[in-house]
């Protein structure tokens, strides 16, 4: 059974955040799809990781495109998508300022889930996320190919969307990341080129903790 992984970026990024455990974030998203994709009877094609660089915080940009790089080494493939700025106001205060807001991650997974699903390209789609938005492109899939199946991964610590879940299949399309699966998922502190020289190494936020 040929499965494609879907990972909402956001989605499991900030269930990582809030466990406390940053070293998490340095995950190999080709290794934790591949836990639920157990041989022989499914194989990993493919995995989309669908993100959006805050361009606007030095920082975190130099850090996220450091593990974009680090995954494609891995096979993995980034879709982005992009941070629009938003002017806010208090009614209270008077006060004004410029948010940013997140756009077209969500649509770009639903696109590629539909898109890939016409060109029949996997059997079962590995969707890692827990949200809902994402219910209709699923009920179009299945509604356009039965034959085809889902598995929905709740991310760490977080419950399922029950809407999504049960488009999906029902309790029995559901699985649960857990810290042991990140654990066993982990990418290497220096990623090496083809040639051996390191071609990203893992920000010092990033390090796992001492023991």
């Amino acid at each position: 059974m040929r499965v494609i992984a879907f990972i909402d970026g956001f989605n499991l990024y900030h269930a990582i955040h809030d466990l406390r455990k940053h070293h998490f974030k340095w995950v190999d998203l080709w290794q934790l799809s591949s836990v639920f994709c157990p041989p022989p009877d499914l194989e990993l094609r493919q995995v989309f990781y669908f993100t959006a660089f805050a361009t606007w915080r030095p920082a975190s940009y130099k850090r996220h495109r450091d593990y974009v790089a680090a995954l494609r080494s891995r096979g993995v493939t980034p879709v982005l998508g992009r941070f629009k700025e938003k002017d806010r106001s208090c009614f209270a205060c008077g006060k004004s300022w410029t948010d940013h807001e997140e756009k077209e991650t969500d649509v770009n997974l639903a696109v590629f889930l539909i898109d890939l699903a016409y060109q029949d390209a996997y059997d079962r789609a590995l969707l890692i996320s827990g949200d809902s938005d994402l219910v209709p492109a699923v009920r179009l899939v299945r509604s356009r190919f039965p034959e085809k199946s889902f598995r929905i991964i709740a991310p760490v610590g977080r419950g399922f969307s029950m809407d999504l879940l049960s488009v999906a299949g029902g309790k029995g399309s559901g699985k649960r990341l857990l810290e042991t699966h990140l654990q066993a998922s982990l990418l290497p502190g220096e990623i090496l080129a083809a040639d051996g020289s390191v071609l990203v190494r893992r920000p010092s936020q990033y390090d796992p903790p001492v023991s």
